[in-house]
């Protein structure tokens, strides 16, 4: 399978949001939250992101606290040896963000902080209240990620929820998104009434439409196909992926 990353529909609306960040004309309103099911690229996207501008980014856990936070904090702007009072460890983080931020000014590059399954914590008001303090003293997007809780929980926080106008909500794939997905990652090139029929039985879901390339692929490699690439008829049979619900496998049905 190649390996390029695909702009999808759902990257251009989460580059987007991060471009109005920038534009923004309330300093404090730099609080990103993208959502949406498992499976849809969220965590590949922001993962990516971070990658191209070395920004921040944090995996939240269900024991998380305050303390947790900055610890990962630490650990991930290479500060190996922490103040003991959390006061001083606060200014250590401050410093080495401020850094950070700099240093990508210069080399205009966005810096922000991401916080993956941010669902897990979005109820607990002294994590929330610390990002929020990050995002206003610094200037900085934060961004949080995560499904459908957390959308609900930020209500309950009104100061920290005015500062997420930028709510990105990632959809399944359209046709498009699929057609898009398999030219730019399968290596074997694949017919229209194929890729349609990837998108509806995956539902849109990437991780499934990667699956299903993975095996259209091994199919292609090892066998004679059309000017058009690989078809439905060709993968009469064939197991596409597995069902994300039951995991049974599907398979291209057999011809009428």
């Amino acid at each position: 399978m190649k390996t390029g990353f695909v702009e999808t529909s759902n990257v251009r609306k989460f580059m987007t949001a991060l471009s109005a960040v920038e534009e923004r004309g309330a300093v404090e309103a730099s609080m990103v939250v993208v959502d949406g099911e498992p499976g849809l690229g969220k965590t590949t996207m922001v993962s990516r992101w971070v990658a191209q501008t070395g920004s921040i980014y944090l995996r939240a856990d269900e024991g998380w606290n305050y303390s947790f936070l900055i610890k990962e904090l630490l650990n991930e702007l290479s500060i190996k040896n922490p103040h003991r009072t959390k006061y001083d460890r606060h200014l250590q983080v401050k410093d080495a963000l401020n850094e950070r931020i700099n240093e990508n000014e210069i080399a205009g590059k966005q810096f922000g902080v991401v916080i993956d399954e941010c669902d897990l914590v979005s109820s607990r008001k002294e994590i929330m209240e610390t990002l929020r303090g990050l995002s206003d003293r610094h200037e900085i997007p934060v961004i949080l990620v995560g499904m459908g809780r957390l959308r609900d929980n930020l209500r309950r926080f009104p100061q920290i929820e005015s500062r997420a106008p930028r709510k990105v909500r990632f959809l399944p794939a359209s046709i498009e998104d699929t057609k898009a997905l398999i030219a730019g990652r399968c290596e074997v090139p694949v017919a229209d009434d194929l890729a349609r029929f990837v998108c509806k039985v995956s539902r849109g879901f990437n991780r499934e439409i990667l699956e299903a390339i993975a095996h259209i692929e091994r199919f292609g490699l090892r066998s004679d196909f059309g000017p058009d690439g690989v078809t439905l008829a060709d993968m009469q049979g064939q197991i596409v992926m597995s069902d994300r619900n039951s995991g049974n496998a599907i398979v291209v049905p057999e011809a009428a």
